[in-house]
C-alpha cells in the first residue's frame, strides 16, 4: 500500500494554502467544492467541510488546496490539516470518484458559411441528432449538453440541429473572422471525447411538432398534405445544404395562402424573403396550379 506524505505549500492568496502529495490524488480533471452538497462526489471534500473554516476546496493531480475563511489563520491550523489529510489517505480512503475516462472517437467538424451572415453551419463527419431541434436561449437546452454548452460562449445566440450539423447564430457584437475556429475546436473536442449532444428525452423543435411526419399526417387534408411532400422532397434539402429548416404551419384555403416556419440559418435571413417568393413560391405554384397565390414565413 503507498504511504503518503504531504507537503504544505503557500500560494500567492494569503487564504489559500495547497497541501501537496508524494502520489497522485487523481487521475484526471480538476475539481472545485465550494460547499458539502457540491462535494457529492468527493468523500475527503466532503470530510474537509466538517472543519469550520473551509471556505473552497480544489483538488487536482497530486495536491489539494483549500481556502479558508477569515475566522482562523492558516499557521494556526495548517498541521492539523495535513495530519488529518496523511491519516485519510494512508487509511486507503477515498478521494474522489471519477467517471472513467472515455475512449476518443475521431470526429471531423468543418465550417461553413450560410447566406444568413449570422449563422454559421459546423458539420460533422457522423450523425448527431436523429431530428431537428431549435434552441432559442439556454433554459430551452435545458435536455442538449452541447446546445448548453455552446450558450456559454457569450456571443452565441441560437443554435439550431440537424442530423449531421449545428447551425449557430451569433449576437453582432462578434466576427465570424474571430471566433470560427474557437467554436468549431470546441465542437470538435466535445463530440470526440463522446459528450452528449441530446437527451433521448429532449422533444423535437416547436415547427417539427407541428407539421407531423414527412411522410404523412391524418390530421392534414389533401392539399395540406401534398405541400408538405413538395416541401420534404424539394426544398428540405436545398434550405439544409443552406444550415436551415423550412416547416409547413399551415393551409388557408379561401385565400389560398401558405405559412411556414424557418429556422436555423433561414429564420431572420437577408435573403429568406426572395427565396420565398422567387423559389419556394414559383415552385408550389408550378405543382399546384391556381391551389397557391402566397407563401408567408415566420422565422422559427
Amino acid at each position: 500500500m503507498k504511504e503518503y506524505v504531504i507537503t504544505v505549500k503557500e500560494t500567492n492568496n494569503p487564504s489559500i494554502l495547497k497541501f501537496e502529495a508524494n502520489h497522485p490524488l487523481v487521475e484526471a480533471g480538476h475539481y472545485e467544492y465550494r460547499n458539502i452538497d457540491e462535494a457529492k462526489n468527493a468523500p475527503l471534500a466532503q470530510q474537509l467541510f466538517y472543519l469550520p473554516f473551509i471556505k473552497t476546496v480544489y483538488i487536482s493531480g497530486n495536491f489539494i488546496a483549500m481556502e479558508r475563511f477569515d475566522i482562523v489563520q492558516w499557521e494556526d491550523v495548517k498541521d492539523e490539516v495535513a495530519q488529518q489529510l496523511v491519516e485519510y489517505l494512508n487509511a486507503g480512503e477515498p478521494v474522489v470518484t471519477e467517471e472513467p475516462k472515455k475512449d476518443k472517437v475521431a470526429v471531423t467538424v468543418y465550417a461553413e458559411v450560410t447566406p444568413n451572415p449570422a449563422v454559421m453551419k459546423f458539420v460533422a463527419n457522423k450523425k448527431l441528432v436523429p431530428d431537428v431541434f431549435e434552441f432559442k436561449n439556454i433554459d430551452e437546452a435545458a435536455t442538449s449538453p452541447l446546445a448548453r454548452k455552446l450558450f456559454e460562449f457569450p456571443f452565441v445566440k441560437e443554435v439550431f440541429m440537424d442530423l449531421n450539423y449545428i447551425s449557430v447564430t451569433k449576437y453582432e457584437v462578434a466576427d465570424w473572422n474571430e471566433v470560427t475556429m474557437e467554436l468549431r475546436e470546441f465542437i470538435r473536442e466535445y463530440l470526440a471525447q463522446g459528450g452528449e449532444v441530446i437527451s433521448a428525452d429532449t422533444p423535437r423543435s416547436s415547427g417539427a411538432q407541428q407539421t407531423g411526419s414527412a411522410t404523412g399526417d391524418q390530421n392534414l387534408d389533401e392539399t395540406s398534405q401534398e405541400i408538405v411532400n413538395i416541401l420534404e422532397e424539394y426544398v428540405k434539402p436545398a434550405v439544409a445544404s443552406d444550415g436551415g429548416n423550412i416547416v409547413f404551419q399551415s393551409y388557408e384555403a379561401e385565400s389560398k395562402t401558405v405559412h411556414v416556419i424557418l429556422q436555423g440559418a433561414c429564420s431572420g435571413c437577408p435573403s429568406s424573403t426572395f427565396t420565398l417568393k422567387n423559389g419556394i413560391q414559383t415552385m408550389l405554384q408550378n405543382m399546384m396550379g391556381d391551389k397557391v397565390e402566397e407563401v408567408v414565413a415566420i422565422n422559427g
